[in-house]
């Protein structure tokens, strides 16, 4: 196979978003990223053509299934694990609650769960609420408010022998840290805890491989990698096939279908694969499987929006703000404050100039009230695939503007 290219043709990227042509700079791509025309058109096609529950006597019905399969091999791709044990469902949160009540039925009064003041309240909730409803502990790791950086020695210091799940996160959504996974899973492993990950920010900004994290479990969102509203869990799969979830009697008991509630959304299915195929064109190669252009291409785009976080975080400074991480590795995530102008209010005041940001906890609770924010939380800017040096321009602009 020919060496793959590495740059990234920002330009050509940003002309499947339509959204783009008003001239607005998108820096809430943490929230939700903008869809592409790809994506859309995914949607609009699997809807208006025949469609039915999965099965193979009718075309409606064999459409159904080939999109379905057809999703759980991209998403195997993009996260270098199995089809077999993609799982689909409403939300990322929704999967993690939904594990964490399966796997507590497991546990007993006196049993643990690790959880860290670095998580989205989606990956704390769903464990300490199921681990009181047995009677289990939650324990916490803290994290240096001063660096943002999550020490793997403070997880070894909450793990013991009644440890059964470590829950972290793959990467802030709030301030971007990224913990180093592997260690955090040989500390879980060694005491036979699992580890499960909160990729939905990590997976929206690094080429993943699940198993090289450490992970037991793992889960994501396809809104936050140019894809529509859904959530997705993966693991090992024999963890899986040992897991019995709540499920209708008549239902599957196969993996990964014993886990998904219901009938599945078919055309975000569809709106899915293409997104994880548009992430493979950005740096094309005929020569190469997907699984291989979707880490060259999400390498190019790590590299790309790294550049960017640079040029921004340094005009934050400039300009006396406050940036509440300053991890080794990062996303391109920046949570800034000033003392001059109230988060919220220098939020309306950029969408007044046509850039868009976030302000506030973003969900995670415990990581601004750790850093002494509590509700009001910071600005939260985040690049995309398609945040180029012209948005950036406007972004540090109209912050000087807005900013006393």
């Amino acid at each position: 196979m020919d060496e793959l290219p590495t740059a990234l043709d920002v330009a050509a990227l940003r002309r499947h978003f339509p959204q783009l042509a008003d001239g607005t700079a998108y820096f809430d791509g943490p929230g939700g990223t903008q869809t592409p025309d790809v994506v859309a058109d995914a949607v609009h096609d699997a809807l208006l053509a025949p469609l039915s529950n999965r099965g193979t006597h009718t075309v409606a019905a064999r459409n159904a299934d080939a999109i379905t399969l057809a999703a759980r091999d991209a998403v195997g791709d993009l996260l270098g694990t199995s089809a077999d044990t993609v799982v689909f469902g409403r939300s990322a949160t929704e999967l993690t609650f939904q594990l964490a009540r399966t796997l507590s039925r497991g546990w007993a009064p006196g049993d643990e769960v690790v959880v860290t003041r670095l998580d989205h309240d989606a990956n704390v909730r769903p464990w300490v609420l199921a681990a009181e409803a047995v009677g289990a502990l939650a324990r916490w790791v803290p994290f240096d408010p001063m660096t943002g950086e999550l020490d793997p020695a403070d997880v070894a210091a909450v793990v013991g022998p009644r440890t059964r799940v470590v829950a972290v996160t793959g990467a802030s959504n709030l301030i971007g840290t990224r913990p180093d996974l592997p260690a955090i899973a040989a500390t879980a492993h060694e005491v036979g805890a699992l580890l499960h990950v909160d990729g939905v920010h990590l997976a929206a900004h690094a080429s993943v491989d699940v198993a090289a994290t450490g992970a037991d479990s793992f889960v994501c969102s396809p809104y936050k990698f140019l894809g529509p509203h859904c959530g997705v869990l993966t693991g090992r799969a024999d963890l899986l096939e040992s897991l019995r979830p709540d499920k209708l009697l008549p239902s599957s008991d196969a993996v990964p279908e014993r886990f998904e509630l219901g009938t599945l959304p078919y055309e975000l299915l569809a709106g899915t694969t293409a997104a994880v195929d548009l992430l493979a064109g950005v740096v094309p190669s005929a020569d190469a499987t997907r699984r291989d252009r979707l880490v060259a291409g999400l390498s190019a785009v790590e590299a790309h929006e790294d550049r960017l976080r640079e040029r921004i975080e340094a005009g934050l400074v400039d300009l006396g703000f406050t940036v509440w991480s300053r991890a080794k590795l990062r996303t391109p995530t920046l949570l800034c404050t000033s003392s001059a102008i109230q988060p919220t209010a220098l939020m309306h005041a950029l969408a007044e100039r046509g850039v868009a940001t976030t302000a506030g906890h973003m969900y995670a609770i415990e990581t601004s009230c750790w850093l002494g924010l509590g509700d009001e939380g910071g600005l939260r800017i985040g690049t995309a695939p398609y945040t180029d040096d012209g948005d950036v321009d406007r972004l540090l602009d109209a912050l000087a503007d807005c900013h006393p």
